[in-house]
């Protein structure tokens, strides 16, 4: 019995199924390159279509909570240990009174961030449309969170360049529907950060954040950015506990010039200032 032309056309497009709508391919190894160049091509078409030619990149912990969320955890905890009579929960709670309590310590950066990208985008809305400067983050909670928050309710684009992780895992709601990106390669997202970026800020985080920084400044100390790009560093108390920057002299391993690549501060006033002041110079120095 023969098939009819329908019955044919199913029957053909299951058994003969073209190489780019083939999903189990694109999703072996084999088909990694492809992935990667997906990872390089669609974000620039997305970028040009919404006349992104320039950044701010805002990153820090994904774990900072705002400010009055992390108030209502401390006072939670201290509500379950004043009820508690149960000797075998008091380790635990204690445990949760030790992360609550840091919690709202660091709550003070989301604040910051938001308060930060806000101003940061309402200088960029008085800019001409070419030379405008996007709010940039890595999309997720936390630091991120704050900054495409303070960008949007500026009334200006925000970027989240998210990334797929088992845990920490969504693109915030404050990200512009368009600019949502969830990057599988992180060298790839990397390379989207740092490219369009003329300007970084790191607020207290961890390994994410320490990565993303010192590549950054790894690539600027080596002349592999064109130009230099200012990079603040939120928190001093954070940042120069952590690490002392003047040991790496000291030891002979970077040049007193290398430490004039970053500015650590405090204010949110302080960093805005300096972040403008450097843009500013340097469009002016690419101008001569």
């Amino acid at each position: 019995m023969k098939k009819n032309s329908k019955q044919f056309t199913r029957d053909y497009n299951r058994l003969y199924k073209k190489s780019y709508k083939n999903l189990k391919f694109l999703k072996s190894k084999k088909a990694r390159m492809i992935r990667i160049l997906c990872e390089l091509i669609e974000p620039q078409k997305r970028f040009k279509e919404s006349k992104i030619n320039h950044t701010i990149v805002i990153f820090g912990s994904a774990r900072i909570l705002p400010p009055k969320l992390a108030k209502n955890n401390l006072k939670e905890v201290k509500k379950r240990i004043s009820l508690n009579n149960n000797k075998k929960d008091k380790k635990e709670l204690d445990k949760e009174l030790i992360i609550a309590k840091a919690q709202l310590k660091s709550s003070q950066f989301y604040q910051a961030a938001y308060d930060l990208s806000k101003k940061l985008t309402e200088w960029s809305l008085g800019l001409p449309k070419k030379s405008r400067l996007h709010i940039c983050s890595g999309g997720g909670p936390g630091i991120m969170e704050a900054a495409n928050k303070g960008a949007l309710e500026a009334n200006g684009k925000s970027i989240g360049l998210g990334i797929s992780l088992p845990f920490e895992q969504r693109v915030n709601k404050f990200v512009s529907n368009n600019l949502a990106f969830e990057f599988k390669y992180f060298f790839i997202r990397k390379y989207w950060f740092v490219l369009l970026a003329k300007s970084l800020v790191a607020f207290p985080g961890g390994y994410g954040t320490f990565d993303e920084l010192f590549e950054t400044l790894t690539l600027m100390q080596t002349s592999k950015i064109k130009g230099k790009t200012p990079i603040v560093l939120f928190g001093k108390k954070f940042w120069t506990s952590l690490i002392n920057w003047e040991l790496f002299i000291e030891w002979g391993l970077i040049s007193k010039e290398d430490l004039s690549l970053i500015y650590i501060t405090d204010s949110v006033n302080d960093a805005f200032d300096f972040l403008i002041d450097s843009i500013k110079r340097i469009d002016q120095e690419k101008s001569v």
